[in-house]
């Protein structure tokens, strides 16, 4: 018997079959870039208008850059910020608190629910928000008092309400019955693109409702409803300037009274523009980590 010892790895590559010839004329090819001189110029255009752009801010002294900088940390202007993101804080808690119940009355299997839902909707997103404002404002006049008891019956505890709703309550209280109706539709648009399977499947493994709910929807859901909402909540951010109708020191508000004081319009209203500025810019910061969090496992 004869031990054979496998070939050494120069015999198996020199058994290799060689490599196909190079077609003629190759040799000499040189490779090129394809150029895109059309992107190149709209590149170059577009650097040009922004530097004319950057350069007119600067040198040009109709923007009062010297006045923006004094009035942009006055405490009026601070305080008129803080009113701001208060009225955007309570407007966005009612609000999207009271639309997940509108979004889940709307995905009810109560026909009488999922009527009075879309009427809600259909009403508050066809009312300009102006004249919710100025409704809620004026409801003294329609309402003299409000009282708690029973339906139709005797009454066991009042309300003035020209004391209950004054400027900033009427102002919430528009701001967040509006806010509702936006996002009701959100939510219920987020909730319907969780496949309906994975409840199935989990109703069919025993479990609960609610943990469903928390466990399988809405960490789903969150990945469709946090894009909308926060734009809505930038809107309504940008959108409290609308109760300067009602004269509350918000920040567009203050800024007319200052400039209307001095005339100096063109910086005070940079300063609004700024504080504006800013304030999104942290909010959409806030939106990316959020919506990375959410995101976990989905994305590659």
């Amino acid at each position: 018997m004869s031990l054979t010892s496998d070939p050494p790895a120069a015999d198996l590559r020199a058994q290799d079959p060689p490599a196909p010839p190079a077609p003629p004329g190759t040799e000499d090819l040189v490779v090129v870039p394809v150029r895109h001189p059309w992107r190149w110029a709209a590149v170059a255009v577009t650097a040009v208008l922004l530097v004319q752009f950057v350069h007119g801010l600067v040198t040009n002294p109709g923007w009062e850059w010297d006045v923006f900088a004094a009035f942009f940390t006055t405490e009026t202007v601070l305080r008129a910020v803080w009113v701001t993101l208060q009225l955007t804080c309570y407007g966005t808690a009612l609000g999207f608190a009271l639309g997940i119940v509108l979004a889940f009355m709307r995905l009810s299997a109560s026909p009488f629910l999922r009527s009075v839902a879309f009427g809600y909707i259909w009403a508050f997103r066809s009312i300009p928000l102006i004249v919710q404002l100025l409704f809620w404002f004026n409801l003294a006049y329609l309402y003299k008092e409000l009282s708690i008891g029973i339906p139709f019956g005797p009454s066991f505890l009042s309300f003035d309400t020209m004391g209950l709703v004054g400027e900033m309550s009427a102002a919430v209280l528009g701001l967040a019955l509006h806010q509702a109706a936006y996002a009701a539709e959100i939510v219920r648009g987020g909730v319907l693109a969780v496949d309906e399977g994975q409840l199935q499947a989990a109703a069919s493994l025993g479990i609960p409702r609610f943990r469903q709910l928390r466990r399988i929807v809405l960490p789903q859901a969150m990945r469709s409803i946090l894009p909308n909402a926060a734009n809505e909540i930038i809107s309504l951010f940008k959108g409290t300037s609308i109760v300067s109708v009602m004269a509350i020191g918000e920040l567009f508000y203050q800024v007319q009274v200052i400039y209307g004081r001095n005339g100096r319009v063109v910086p005070l209203l940079m300063v609004a523009t700024a504080w504006y500025v800013l304030l999104t810019t942290a909010l959409s910061v806030v939106q990316y980590y959020v919506e990375r969090h959410y995101a976990k496992g989905s994305t590659r």
